[in-house]
């Protein structure tokens, strides 16, 4: 009989001054580390079976952001909810864990967060897994470029940005562009949902969509760090996503030449019907660049 082994995975928090920030951390502690960024409206759940798939390999560490999964959620009057804020919190994070040396997988929200903290902390970034994290304007789709608009001050921004904060929302994120739904649990939407609906989270996520146009703007400085450090990238994408394009993987490329890249027939959360082919991607990408 095979030896069937399957990590086991730690459900923590770190304090960070009084904000406690919960993670899932799984694999041996001196194995490469992959620290992973999740999306919105998800937290690190999102991540639960790929922990499952490579935890016996790599060490791999998935935060929840604040006011994300089970981390803590002051209101916004209390903790100001901007991608800059997300970034250092990131980044005391990694402090408090003494993580100085990982790849990153950014997806969705994940990617202005994780390319924010390597634009800082450029020594801290040995490899980059990419899924569906946009940082290029051919990227944005129409329905992107909407939300993108909706910035503080604009009249009708807010009910706007509040307006997506929905079942039938949420879910599409999950379903929509799939090949075979019934590949795709209901138990991440209906999660993502019970924290929206939590009190004072809608707030929260009302005060980040008005502040993505920001992400743009540091989309130069992002790309010039790629093509300045040239770090081990594996972009993984699904091609039918209805915010952020194949174009968008695609334009990596540029600056990372020797990138390798996979597209597949498959909406925004990739990883929902596609991990058994991703999976086998990212760990053969970290045997080849982690040492």
């Amino acid at each position: 009989m095979s030896e069937l082994t399957i990590p086991h995975v730690h459900h923590r928090h770190v304090d960070l001054d009084g904000l406690r920030v919960f993670y899932r951390e799984t694999g041996p502690t001196d194995a490469p580390v992959l620290l992973l960024l999740h999306g919105f409206p998800s937290a690190s759940h999102q991540y639960a079976r790929l922990l499952d798939a490579l935890g016996t390999r790599y060490r791999l560490i998935a935060p929840d952001y604040p006011g994300f999964g089970n981390s803590d959620s002051p209101a916004p009057d209390a903790f100001r909810y901007r991608f800059d804020t997300l970034a250092d919190v990131t980044e005391r994070f990694c402090l408090a864990l003494g993580l100085d040396r990982f790849a990153l997988y950014v997806f969705d929200f994940g990617a202005p967060v994780g390319l924010r903290l390597a634009t800082r902390r450029p020594e801290w970034i040995t490899g980059l897994v990419v899924q569906n994290g946009n940082a290029y304007e051919e990227g944005l789709s129409e329905q992107a470029r909407e939300f993108i608009a909706h910035r503080r001050g604009v009249p009708g921004a807010e009910e706007a940005a509040r307006s997506i904060l929905t079942l039938d929302v949420t879910r599409s994120q999950y379903e929509g562009g799939t090949g075979d739904p019934s590949l795709v649990a209901p138990d991440g939407w209906t999660l993502d949902q019970h924290y929206l609906d939590l009190p004072g989270r809608k707030d929260i996520q009302v005060e980040l969509a008005l502040d993505y146009f920001s992400n743009l703007e540091l989309y130069p400085a992002w790309q010039d760090w790629l093509r300045a450090n040239q770090p081990p990238t594996l972009v993984l994408w699904g091609r039918n996503d209805p915010f952020f394009t194949e174009a968008g993987a695609r334009a990596y490329l540029r600056d990372l030449p020797g990138a390798e890249l996979h597209v597949f027939d498959t909406g925004h959360f990739a990883l929902e019907e596609k991990l058994p082919e991703i999976a086998p991607l990212i760990d053969d990408f970290l045997a080849r660049t982690q040492k």
